[in-house]
């Protein structure tokens, strides 16, 4: 059944998720079916007995963004600079695109509260010895903490430690968490392996090496492909939340605001907390509601009890 909507003209189809998911594995056009649901709405019904019939056809291609030329037009000649895409750029579009076309996107957030957290990180890194020029030989950030945290939960709720194929669900062994990196024209994300295994120091190591040689372009591909989850971090640029897109093979993103104090409710009595702000996108074809649900439940104890990360 297709009405037209007033806004835009265009066809609105009303069928349900089983039949819209079938029709479009199947390369089917809804526009094309006439439903036999109530209200001529269409049911799986109605795909099957079209696919059967071999009545395939395929659906209409997204709609393309609008060429360079259209979209100079809005702009009054000189009034700009061009800097022509990078191939990091150029890649970045590409399956950050494929990701919000192909993938089913839902998002989950919770506040975390980080005093212990950030307690034990103080102690930590004061432990820290002194190296030949002075400096500690390590400093740990809340970052390195979450990745840990992360990796941890990822174990504790494994049914989350997947990859979606057409197949089969690819189950993981190890925590393979991602880190987003700034670098200039665009963004990477080295993949720190077996991360639940590691301390969080060895984790804090890597992160930065890593992240110096993407910023020199220096990655290997096998150093920022593949990865079961990631962290995006925007805390240190004064965000309270935002939401990150999964980049693929990935089935979910963890994005993480700033801590920052906030008046909370404990015991019936007011108090002033650290809180962070975070959100979990899930690829719904791998991780359902409630598995994301448990599995953010997981990072959010891991993280309010930090010294599970040096059991």
């Amino acid at each position: 059944m297709a009405l037209v909507t007033p806004d835009t003209g265009a066809p609105r189809i009303f069928a349900s998720p089983l039949a819209r998911r079938l029709a479009k594995e199947g390369g089917l056009d809804l526009s094309a079916l006439q439903g036999s649901g109530p209200h001529g709405r269409i049911i799986e019904r109605d795909v099957q007995t079209a696919l059967a019939r071999g009545e395939t056809t395929k659906a209409a291609p997204l709609a393309a963004a609008p060429s360079a030329d259209v979209t100079r037009k809005f702009f009054e000649a000189g009034s700009y600079e061009e800097i022509p895409h990078d191939n990091v750029r150029k890649a970045i579009a590409r399956r950050l695109t494929e990701a919000i076309q192909t993938i089913p996107l839902f998002y989950l957030n919770v506040d975390c509260e980080i005093d212990a957290l950030l307690r034990l990180r103080e102690d930590f890194n004061a432990a820290a010895p002194l190296a030949s020029d002075g400096k500690p030989t390590w400093k740990t950030s809340v970052n390195d903490y979450v990745v840990k945290a992360l990796a941890i939960a990822l174990q504790r709720k494994p049914e989350a430690n997947v990859t979606y194929t057409p197949d089969a669900l690819l189950r993981h062994k190890s925590s393979d968490i991602g880190v987003a990196v700034s670098i200039p024209g665009g963004l990477v994300t080295p993949i720190i392996r077996n991360a639940q295994a590691k301390s969080v120091r060895e984790i804090s190591e890597e992160i930065k090496e890593l992240a110096g040689r993407a910023r020199a372009r220096k990655l290997k591909p096998h150093e920022y492909e593949g990865g079961v989850s990631a962290v995006s971090n925007l805390g240190m640029y004064g965000v309270q939340s935002f939401t990150a897109v999964i980049n693929p093979p990935q089935s979910t993103i963890l994005a993480v605001g700033q801590g920052e104090q906030r008046m909370i409710v404990k015991n019936g009595a007011p108090v002033v907390a650290t809180m962070m702000s975070v959100t979990l996108s899930c690829d719904h074809r791998a991780v359902d509601g409630a598995l994301g649900a448990e599995l953010l439940a997981e990072f959010k104890h891991v993280i309010e009890h930090p010294a599970m990360m040096f059991a």
